[in-house]
């Protein structure tokens, strides 16, 4: 009996581990959820682009289906890429593939080939114009200079113009003496309002590049990513006017959650499901039954707000997909209800003693009039935690401000947490379609330091003990004075504590202990590093010191 159950429990393992799909259970408080109040809502039909065909592969789930959406083509897998908008007037998706006829069918992607396929519009048809080389996971992004850079894997290409041509290189990563959370692929990047780069590593460590050519240099030591079970992977970042945002992917569990950050560094989870099967619909309400989703990239408009986004797409699991069979994948693209252009009136939110009504004003733009569009009785106005769930301020009055109007909301009735930076606005336009959107919060910015130090080590100048730390500002303006404390973890011992000065942007600064107290004499410490000034507390940094 003992043999059989050890048998039992070996093939039950062996399934789990090459298993491509499991079923995560969603927590219960999701159930109440309102409209608007997950990622997921975000999504719209396809755009009609023909009537639906039946496609010449594809398991049941998928047919009929629109064959003009993104990218397909039955002689070639598509995976992965983005879309910009070239100076050519013209769409362009990077995408990756290889051929159908591949022996090996999806196992072979490690040899992908990364095209530039263009569209005259941003939903498709793509076509291939150019075959730019090898690579796999493509993302491109645009420097200050104008040129091009297109992530693949292992590497980039660059080019001068959208149209190329490409040189292939490297990037330089400096970890800061940091473990690299699982490797660097399936990179994500988000320029940031001086021209650098903010990028997501696939296990959700944070890296920024001064240029987004010099050296990417890691800032934080924990995952971005949600503290809850998954297999994550697919990151996809980008900042529009109000904040940083990220989706990132559970592969195994095939479901996706949503972040949104005001710095890059510091990051807050949203409640529901940001994306999973079933999700790419039609304007009838047929559902292309695709099963998986995966590389999620955003197309943003000229705040940065994402407006549609694209994925790539498989009709089963991955393992069944072979050559020449009626299995392949493709890249989907589908729209996004775009965010309003919202800012909060007051110059401060007021306290509990002293409430103050919420004037939040909502911008006229193409798509839509504030003064006409909107069902007011559906708003509720306050923090994301609570509007998602149907929960916040109601409105109270509306004043005209030429083409826009303001929303006179009762006063907030939650305490706003450390952390949170922007209130969160739910509610239906009178066609009863969604209308959201965030507006920061009074005093907040998204142009902040970011002090993070370096591994500390112990120094002997001339019998003279001390531990030296250097302490680096990746924020795109200088800090003010902060302060550091140094502790023996486990013991939580504090070894050293004092001020750091203010430091310029992308400076450093070295920090001398020279009153070294009596160390562990095994020749090494494990420590955890604590900085903060007078507005937040940076991610601690924890290690080994050894000597």
């Amino acid at each position: 009996m003992h043999r059989n159950y050890i048998l039992l429990l070996s093939l039950l393992l062996s399934i789990s581990v090459f298993a491509q799909t499991t079923e995560r259970p969603r927590p219960e408080a999701w159930n109440r959820l309102v409209f608007g109040g997950r990622f997921y809502d975000r999504f719209l039909p396809m755009p009609n682009q023909g009537p639906l065909q039946r496609g010449p592969w594809g398991a049941d789930n998928v047919q009929p289906r629109s064959l003009n959406n993104g990218i397909e083509n039955p002689q070639w897998s598509f995976w992965g890429g983005n879309i910009v908008k070239g100076d050519d007037g013209l769409f362009h998706q990077f995408v990756c593939g290889w051929p159908e006829s591949s022996k090996g069918g999806h196992e072979v992607w490690p040899g992908s080939i990364v095209f530039n396929a263009v569209s005259k519009t941003s939903f498709g048809p793509f076509k291939v114009k150019d075959t730019i080389g090898k690579g796999h996971n493509p993302e491109v992004y645009r420097l200050n200079d104008g040129r091009y850079v297109l992530y693949v894997i292992d590497g980039y290409y660059i080019a001068d113009n959208i149209n190329g041509p490409w040189t292939y290189n490297h990037f330089d990563f400096d970890s800061r003496d940091r473990n690299i959370i699982e490797g660097l692929s399936n990179l994500t990047f988000a320029k940031r309002e001086d021209g650098s780069f903010l990028m997501i590593c696939r296990g959700g460590g944070v890296w920024i590049s001064k240029t987004g050519l010099s050296p990417y240099y890691m800032v934080t030591q924990e995952s971005a990513y949600p503290k809850v079970e998954g297999y994550f992977e697919d990151p996809v970042i980008w900042r529009d006017n109000i904040q940083y945002n990220m989706v990132v992917n559970d592969w195994l569990g095939r479901i996706a959650f949503y972040l949104r950050s005001l710095n890059g560094v510091d990051w807050l989870a949203e409640a529901g499901e940001a994306y999973l099967p079933g999700v790419a619909r039609h304007q009838d309400g047929s559902i292309e039954g695709w099963h998986k989703l995966e590389r999620m990239k955003v197309y943003q408009d000229a705040y940065g707000r994402a407006t549609q986004a694209n994925f790539a797409v498989i009709d089963v699991e991955k393992k069944f997909d072979r050559e020449n069979d009626n299995h392949s994948s493709k890249n989907i693209v589908l729209p996004l209800v775009t965010p309003r252009l919202l800012m909060i009136v007051n110059k401060e939110m007021g306290t509990s003693e002293n409430p103050e009504k919420i004037r939040v004003l909502i911008k006229h733009e193409p798509g839509l009039n504030p003064n006409k569009d909107i069902d007011l009785s559906s708003l509720r106005f306050g923090l994301a935690d609570s509007i998602n769930y149907g929960v916040g301020s109601r409105l109270l009055e509306t004043q005209q401000v030429g083409k826009d109007i303001v929303l006179v909301f009762e006063p907030l009735k939650d305490k706003i947490p450390t952390g949170e930076y922007a209130l969160k606005l739910l509610g239906k336009r009178k066609d009863q379609s969604l209308l959201y959107g965030y507006a920061l919060i009074p005093g907040r910015s998204t142009i902040q330091p970011i002090l993070t130090s370096r591994l500390p080590k112990l120094v002997n100048n001339a019998g003279q003990l001390s531990i030296e730390m250097i302490i680096e500002n990746f924020g795109q303006v200088s800090s003010k004075q902060a302060q550091f404390s140094l502790y023996e973890s486990g013991a939580d011992r504090l070894i050293a504590s004092g001020n750091i000065p203010p430091i310029d942007a992308y400076g450093k600064t070295v920090i001398s202990i020279r009153s070294v107290p009596q160390l562990p004499a095994t020749g090494e410490m494990k420590f955890r590093l604590s900085i903060r000034d007078t507005d937040r507390q940076y991610p601690e940094f924890k290690g080994t010191m050894k000597w």
